[in-house]
């Protein structure tokens, strides 16, 4: 699995005898697509289909503690509510692949930014449920205890909720170190965090959270509305479990929009914000007297997190017309952080 063989199949089944995951040969090995920049690999081994999930062939500083984290969250997660792929092994020997890598149980399920089937697609009442059940999952893993984590990593909370607007601010300007990018011409980016420092809520409880929580990081059952598995953990920590029912909303498709928004296909028939968020309230038994924060915070948190691809798409570090249609998507979101702003 080194340079540019992400899954060397000898290397890998040794491992995988080593480890007790199947039988016989390794086939049947597929290389997944998605807007990860981490890699999965689907393959058979014994009957039975497994998904390794990796580092990109050239890792960043941090790639093999994110695999560790994810691996660890998705370890904690096991006898849980919360759907989620069965970890299965963790490698974290790197003499094996030149990285740390897992592997988990493939699911069988879809996707809603990339296929939208029959019977999902034409039927409004499947439509509508499978939002409810976005948010039964959110609510589900808001209500597993961080402890699972360990000691240490519930710790690094404290605070968690007065360090938000600074951290990401300091992101923000960390991209002036790449060259050609003209600054934060983004409009509402310092109002925004003005009024998340002066209206930040007096109390807030540690839970998980999963940090990326939206329809492109869901698959749902093909048989039913119902989530198969929540993916894509690795940004997944200890914090305030609300603000990933900020992000799922702050990226909700718009139902006034004509065109597609994030998805395969247009869906006419999911819930609307006020139901979602009493959905949730009734499933997590949380306070969301101050929620209007959260979805705030998520909206001036991915914005940025979207500017760093346009300041990288400035430096000629990745395609130019990605870089400007994160930055428009960013100015969407301030924009619509700024609607709560001003009510």
């Amino acid at each position: 699995m080194r340079d540019q063989d992400p899954m060397d199949v000898a290397v890998s089944t040794s491992w995988l005898d080593h480890h007790g995951v199947g039988a016989g040969p390794v086939t049947d090995v597929v290389r997944l697509t998605g807007g990860t920049q981490n890699i999965l690999i689907k393959f058979t081994r014994g009957g039975a289909d497994y998904v390794l999930r990796r580092p990109p062939l050239h890792k960043r500083p941090n790639s093999d503690e994110t695999m560790r984290r994810e691996a660890r969250l998705l370890a904690a997660l096991a006898g849980s509510a919360v759907p989620h792929a069965r970890l299965v092994a963790v490698c974290e020997d790197l003499d094996v692949a030149g990285c740390v890598f897992f592997v988990m149980e493939a699911v069988d399920g879809f996707t809603a930014t990339a296929e939208i089937p029959e019977p999902h697609a034409s039927t409004p009442e499947l439509q509508h449920a499978m939002g409810l059940s976005m948010v039964d999952s959110a609510a589900a893993l808001s209500l597993v205890d961080p402890a699972v984590l360990g000691e240490t990593q519930l710790a690094r909370a404290d605070g968690w909720i007065d360090r938000q607007v600074g951290r990401w601010r300091r992101q923000l300007d960390s991209y002036h170190d790449l060259d050609g990018w003209p600054g934060p011409q983004l409009d509402g980016v310092e109002e925004t965090g003005r009024w998340l420092e002066e209206h930040r809520p007096n109390r807030w409880r540690k839970g998980l959270i999963h940090g990326d929580y939206h329809f492109g990081n869901v698959m749902f059952r093909r048989d039913s509305p119902a989530v198969a598995a929540v993916v894509d953990w690795e940004l997944g920590t200890v914090g305030d479990p609300l603000l990933d029912l900020g992000h799922l909303l702050a990226t909700w498709p718009d139902p006034t929009e004509t065109r597609t928004v994030g998805l395969a296909r247009q869906l006419d028939s999911l819930p609307e914000r006020d139901e979602l968020i009493a959905h949730y309230a009734a499933r997590s038994g949380r306070d969301l007297s101050d929620f209007d924060w959260y979805q705030v915070l998520a909206c001036y948190r991915l914005a940025i997190i979207l500017e760093g691809t346009h300041a990288r798409a400035c430096a000629g570090k990745t395609d130019p017309a990605l870089g400007r249609r994160f930055h428009g998507v960013a100015q969407a979101l301030l924009d619509q952080a700024r609607r709560f702003v001003r009510s």
